[in-house]
């Protein structure tokens, strides 16, 4: 499976990333199928360069986006990007409760 993900590059302290579409499994710091943007978070004004005829050919073969990506993407004008982006307000249970839902206090 196909994803366009960030691949970082740069100084310590200095984050820069690329756009990066890749095999799924592979590490991101190994050769990419092609580089299809970068992003700058680290400068005054949060710079992205985005390839948006590259980006669409790998959506429409079949690329999937992180959920990074995904958010930036929708920052920047492309449209239905919602779907691959995951929800944000799950309750995290912790490994004692299990399955079972949080029990409610009783009133005494």
């Amino acid at each position: 499976m196909l994803v366009i993900r960030l691949s970082r590059i740069g100084k310590k302290a200095q984050p820069s990333f690329r756009l990066v579409v890749q095999n799924k499994e592979t590490s991101p710091k190994r050769k990419a199928l092609d580089i299809v943007g970068y992003y700058l978070p680290a400068t005054k004004e949060k710079k992205i360069e985005l390839e948006k005829e590259k980006i669409e050919k790998w959506i429409k073969n079949g690329a999937i986006p992180s959920d990074t990506v995904a958010t930036l993407l929708k920052k920047n004008g492309f449209a239905n990007m919602d779907k691959y982006i995951t929800p944000r307000n799950k309750t995290h249970r912790s490994k004692k409760e299990g399955a079972a839902a949080p029990a409610a206090p009783a009133a005494a």
